[in-house]
């Protein structure tokens, strides 16, 4: 993690855990905190701010509920729809990727071999 502390990363997988259901399998805080290492301070600043209003909503999605028209909330859900549907699946975690979820098999997409070193992340 290079933005992102221990309890930090947890609030986010339970985020985007409860806003896409499923994604808590691709470990989506290393995506979020790749993002987070690489934007300009003050869009961090704001970014990690919204985690933290969310974090006492991360129970639940009906507890997450009372804020979803939020900018907090659209922020973060931006940010957990992109960690799936991007197809990451950060280095050790269980899977699987969005691709495969959804079924999508074209043979043009099998053939995608997904480079993330360009957020930092590697095998």
């Amino acid at each position: 993690m290079q933005v992102l502390e221990e309890q930090n990363a947890a609030t986010v997988r339970a985020l985007c855990a409860l806003m896409v259901p499923g994604s808590e399998r691709v470990w989506p805080e290393v995506y979020v905190d790749a993002l987070l290492a690489r934007m300009p301070e003050a869009d961090r600043a704001g970014a990690l701010a919204s985690f933290e209003v969310l974090a006492p909503f991360s129970e639940s999605a009906e507890s997450l509920a009372q804020r979803a028209f939020t900018p907090e909330f659209m922020l973060v859900r931006a940010l957990a729809c992109e960690a799936f549907y991007s197809d990451f699946v950060a280095p050790g975690a269980p899977g699987p990727g969005a691709y495969e979820e959804i079924d999508f098999s074209l043979p043009l997409a099998k053939r995608i071999k997904k480079d993330w070193s360009y957020l930092g992340v590697t095998e």
